[in-house]
């Protein structure tokens, strides 16, 4: 399966969705529609499964290994596949790690344990990952966790992680302020040896790119994946008249995708591609539950906004 040029994570990498039956089963045909549909997209670096997106906290090892069999199988001629690994403990992030690399993928996207939520030393830090880069040498992506939720890391740590860890080849930041998120992008892609910052602040997606940032990497490039990639190119040649007109068509879906509770972000995704018919239903596994028609209308309304709806660009073309 392709690589990254010179196995360092960059550019657009949208995290896709995983549609589900009724019964909760895995939709394999309609997930091999939505990534053919999804990589069509031109100007699109890799594609990411197993990951919040894919609602990973709820599927076994079994299904995480089979959605990135059918991955690899549909897309993986084509583009880069990033797979998550999403464990509590650094035995089975090991072994997560060398299915996905036995499985083809092309790097690793590491969340952060959950245990850290209690709080963290710079050494449990290291040998996590360290435990992982010994089972495999794909390159690693370490998933940014805000410092509120006890998951994301001092930049210090993220410094001896660049310095420790040689296949640590970029992250995934998730800062949500600025200032500290423009820090990390300055120190992290300033050493010797780069480490690229990818952004998944997709609530400020422009804000976040115009500091600097080398990719992003997002659940809402599932839906959005040509937007991004408009934007990305508009603020890497500098054509910023460009790139806030795509940000005023993105605006209104990341609002809507991004609003209270947080966790609905990608059932809100799948709804909008239900919307858009490029998904038959949006279920989603528990303990997520089916969002209200009274927000699946916000969604529409947003969608429309975003000129992606049909009578939208019927509208546009009449003007």
């Amino acid at each position: 399966m392709p690589r990254f040029p010179k196995d360092q994570p960059a550019g657009v990498i949208p995290a896709v969705l995983l549609p589900f039956h009724e019964d909760l089963s895995i939709d394999e045909a309609s997930f091999k529609a939505h990534l053919t549909d999804v990589a069509d997209v031109e100007g699109l670096s890799a594609l990411t499964v197993n990951a919040h997106s894919t609602e990973v906290a709820s599927c076994t090892a079994d299904e995480q290994c089979r959605v990135m069999e059918i991955a690899g199988c549909t897309v993986g001629g084509r583009l880069p596949i990033v797979h998550g690994v999403w464990a509590d403990g650094g035995i089975e992030a090991a072994a997560i790690a060398r299915r996905a690399s036995a499985g083809g993928a092309s790097a690793l996207l590491v969340f952060p344990p959950a245990p850290f939520t209690l709080g963290q030393s710079e050494e449990m830090v290291l040998v996590h990952f360290r435990r992982i880069a010994d089972a495999t040498d794909l390159p690693l992506i370490a998933f940014q966790y805000p410092r509120s939720t006890g998951q994301g890391y001092p930049l210090h740590t993220l410094l001896r992680l660049a310095h420790e860890i040689p296949t640590l080849r970029a992250i995934k930041d998730w800062t949500p302020e600025v200032p500290m998120h423009e820090v990390t992008i300055r120190a992290l892609q300033g050493l010797s040896r780069p480490v690229n910052v990818l952004s998944t602040n997709s609530a400020w997606l422009f804000s976040s790119l115009v500091l600097g940032c080398k990719g992003l990497l997002s659940g809402a490039g599932s839906v959005i994946a040509d937007l991004q990639a408009r934007l990305f190119r508009a603020i890497q040649t500098n054509d910023l008249a460009e790139a806030r007109r795509i940000n005023d068509r993105i605006y209104p879906l990341a609002r809507a995708f991004y609003a209270d509770p947080f966790v609905d972000m990608h059932n809100r995704m799948k709804e909008a591609l239900v919307l858009l018919g490029k998904l038959p239903r949006a279920v989603v596994r528990p303990p997520l539950v089916k969002i209200s028609r009274a927000e699946i209308d916000l969604i529409r309304e947003a969608l429309m906004e975003a000129e992606m709806l049909p009578a939208a660009r019927a509208a546009r073309a009449r003007a």
